[in-house]
């Protein structure tokens, strides 16, 4: 086992979208496209980083990168990091994208996806559909 060239996760199990809103339809859509990452750590948006366990212990390599913060930074960059960097790390990094930087649901999925495949998990999903409900609502669109 190499550290700098770890395995390719398996695939999780494909998301299901059976009765959900045109949105959310689409949020699966696009999480169920594309291919997983085969880097410990990605910048999906300037100065913030997903990434895995192993990146996160990683102090020099975190130095060259110039991140300064775990996860609870305020301009500095960021790296958000669980386990394999997918599901739970993914669903705060989109959900920060939501609230901080007004990106719907589907916009934040794609931007991160641009960087690194993710796969946010049902449950997880459905609590990003809520927020997304509640920011359309809150902002009137």
């Amino acid at each position: 086992h190499d550290p700098l060239h770890p395995p390719i996760p398996p695939r999780p199990t494909l998301i299901k979208a059976s009765r959900a809103s045109p949105h959310f339809k689409m949020a699966v859509r696009l999480l169920n496209t594309g291919r997983p990452s085969c880097n410990h750590v990605d910048e999906v948006w300037p100065d913030l980083f997903l990434g895995d366990l192993v990146t996160a212990h990683n102090r020099f390599g975190l130095w060259k990168m110039g991140i300064t913060h775990v996860l609870n930074a305020a301009h500095a960059k960021i790296l958000v990091h669980c386990a394999v960097g997918m599901s739970r790390s993914a669903t705060l990094v989109l959900a920060y994208l939501m609230i901080k930087h007004q990106l719907s649901l589907v916009k934040a999925i794609e931007t991160v996806k641009e960087h690194r495949w993710i796969s946010p998990n049902q449950g997880f999903l459905k609590q990003l559909r809520n927020l997304d409900i509640q920011l359309k609502q809150k902002t009137g669109c």
